[in-house]
């Protein structure tokens, strides 16, 4: 009898088998676009389409709240300004990282006058939305998920800029560590609202890209006293309230996942196969204590003959004892095709079964 998405997400991160390993991957838009140009229903759920695994994400705003305004629009792109004030260009048909073009977070100055903006209330949480759709997310079976929304990836990428975040690193630490903190703090306390309500989460997920291809943005003595305190406390609140953790790092992580397992960490995100890690020996190594969702490289979603090689020759590994959720290292591009995609998943379900 199959097993809810609930069910088997359970049982990975117990690190005991389910009838299959639960597959949580992403399209991109452009990829959603040409599956329903090639016959998927318009409007469908595609994970439900595919007969998938469906996580739900709950997210807050633990931002500023600034005025969110198109500031210029094409056929082509749109120009726009965040709520946390960040000015960024987005292309309607192409699937790429935003164009940043300017921040009102440009110094540690700046932000402790748009900190006061930043107070926990009830506002900030889609209480309609909770109130239409948890109990069907609860009745259907889905794995629930709160979405954490703080680091060093979204403030460098979504609300500082790059450089200089990379440059207060060295020159002004307590200023980072001090939004890092306010973010997470914040998204807590509307979180803890919502646990007030009777909403209850499975897990709680956060994005935080620490390394590109090769090595991290910061050294492994830089993260532990800046950062994994805060990564830490994320986690304990999490186990306190009874839910899982897991990660989302890109890059070349390697030398941070000790790190990772010292504070609790529960399941770690995509394995960076193009970025040099072996998630083989990642399941060796840490297999027995960190759930590993990933570790397909993503390069081969156009020579499916390889992606099937690859799934082949790691998923029984990687199934074993349980521990694992099924995705690439990255996403699905829009050069996979509705019935490519199918022959895929298919495979998967067939590797992946217990």
């Amino acid at each position: 009898m199959a097993m809810t998405s609930r069910e088997r997400f359970s049982r990975m991160f117990a690190h005991t088998a389910a009838d299959r390993v639960p597959i949580l991957d992403s399209p991109w838009g452009t990829t959603l676009e040409r599956w329903h140009r090639e016959g998927m229903p318009a409007g469908a759920n595609w994970q439900h389409y595919f007969d998938l695994d469906w996580a739900v994400g709950v997210g807050a705003d633990n931002g500023p709240q600034f005025e969110q305004r198109t500031l210029e629009e094409t056929d082509e792109y749109t120009v726009v300004e965040t709520s946390w004030g960040a000015k960024l260009k987005n292309w309607k048909h192409i699937a790429s990282t935003p164009d940043f073009i300017d921040f009102r977070i440009h110094s540690a100055d700046a932000w402790r006058e748009i900190k006061k903006r930043i107070t926990p209330s009830r506002d900030r949480v889609n209480w309609a939305q909770l109130k239409k759709d948890y109990p069907t997310w609860r009745q259907a079976g889905a794995w629930v998920e709160a979405n954490l929304w703080f680091g060093f990836d979204v403030t460098h990428s979504w609300m500082v800029g790059t450089e200089r975040v990379l440059m207060a690193l060295v020159e002004d630490p307590d200023w980072l560590v001090d939004m890092w903190n306010t973010q997470l703090d914040t998204h807590i306390a509307l979180f803890e609202m919502m646990l007030a309500e009777g909403y209850t989460f499975d897990c709680v997920t956060w994005p935080d890209d620490l390394g590109y291809k090769g090595h991290t943005f910061m050294s492994p003595t830089m993260y532990r006293e800046l950062l994994k305190p805060v990564h830490g406390r994320a986690i304990e609140w999490a186990h306190r309230r009874g839910m899982k953790a897991r990660l989302h790092s890109c890059g070349d992580i390697r030398s941070l996942i000790g790190d990772f397992l010292d504070i609790g960490l529960d399941a770690l995100n995509p394995l960076e196969v193009k970025a040099g890690v072996d998630t083989l020996d990642a399941k060796r190594r840490y297999g027995d204590k960190l759930v590993l969702h990933g570790g397909m490289n993503a390069v081969l979603w156009d020579r499916l003959d390889a992606m099937e090689q690859e799934i082949r020759e790691k998923l029984p590994e990687l199934k074993k004892n349980g521990g694992y959720i099924w995705a690439t290292d990255h996403s699905i591009p829009d050069n996979v095709s509705l019935e490519d995609f199918r022959r895929i998943i298919a495979i998967v379900k067939d590797v992946g079964a217990y």
